[in-house]
């Protein structure tokens, strides 16, 4: 049974921030898909999607998935906020598209990791065979995301790298970076330990 507007606001707060109910609708549309057929078609409870580490590539560090999509989604909101208090309308940003593409940046990670027979967070075949930006777009069309939306979906990453990201796309890129850079520090301090 798909999961309401309400139920991914639990997990994603901005997603209320979404100004366009039709946006709105369909960001949480997104994320029911993703959350239902996720980790090997099995699907994840909102508890597991908890528990998620937020990188597989930073080693064992005490930061999660959910917690990198909210981090992202608040900074791109205060970054929007001082770019409109410095320069105004000079740098306009669509704001209901830079949060919508907060929140859906990664919503192929949930396609792209499973479980192993421990339990333990993998990336799965799925992953190995297409990585969440591509996954992303995918669901992202399938339930009618604009496309300056998918832009950021499918440019946030090294996939982006060879195009011109759009002003919001730009400014998820380095909030993603901010956090995956700190996460990579925090796993080469622990290793250290």
């Amino acid at each position: 049974m798909p999961m309401s507007v309400e139920q991914i606001a639990e997990l994603f707060p901005n997603l209320m921030d979404i100004t366009d109910a039709g946006l709105r609708a369909s960001v949480a549309a997104v994320w029911s898909e993703a959350i239902e057929t996720g980790c090997g078609g099995k699907g994840w409870t909102t508890d597991e999607l908890r528990a998620v580490p937020f990188t597989l590539l930073a080693g064992d560090i005490d930061l999660r998935y959910i917690e990198h999509l909210n981090s992202c989604a608040k900074q791109c909101i205060a970054i929007a906020g001082v770019l409109g208090e410095i320069f105004g309308d000079r740098v306009p940003i669509n704001m209901d598209y830079l949060i919508a593409g907060s929140l859906l940046a990664d919503v192929g990670k949930p396609l792209e990791f499973d479980k192993d027979a421990s339990g333990k967070v993998i990336k799965g075949h799925f992953g190995e065979m297409l990585r969440h930006p591509f996954s992303g777009v995918a669901m992202c069309y399938k339930h009618g995301i604009p496309a300056e939306v998918m832009h950021i979906v499918a440019t946030h990453s090294h996939e982006g790298d060879k195009m011109q990201r759009s002003i919001e796309s730009i400014i998820f890129h380095h909030a993603d970076f901010v956090d995956f850079d700190i996460a990579k520090y925090l796993g080469a301090q622990a290793a250290k330990k």
